[in-house]
């Protein structure tokens, strides 16, 4: 899977278990994943040092959900950045798995 959204590339690297941020082919950040079969524990966000603060890790995390919306899956997430971009964007919430919605103070309610 790769998604492109102004000039990042989301790509989603099975071997490793993480979505890659690609900018003009350099790696600037990734996001961990577990897969739970049903859906996917997003565990950690990264983006290098050079790159903070120009909205690639929101562009990740965005990548990543629509591509797991995409397979049908639901996210157990356990990175902060992921859960707090969540809360921010209600349109994800249906996304998050039942069991962890409570834990985290989400609901599917915009």
């Amino acid at each position: 899977m790769t998604m492109e959204s102004r000039d990042i590339s989301v790509i989603r690297n099975d071997e490793q278990s993480r979505y890659e941020a690609q900018v003009e082919y350099s790696n600037v950040g990734h996001l961990d994943f577990e897969d739970l079969g049903d859906a996917l524990m997003l565990t950690h966000t990264e983006i290098q040092a050079e790159a903070e603060g120009e909205g690639y890790g929101t562009e990740l995390v965005r990548g990543a959900l629509d591509d797991i919306r995409e397979q049908g899956k639901l996210v157990v997430p356990q990175c902060s950045f992921v859960a707090a971009f969540i809360d921010k964007n209600p349109e994800y919430r249906e996304l998050v798995h039942p069991n962890q919605r409570g834990q985290l103070g989400m609901d599917t309610r915009g």
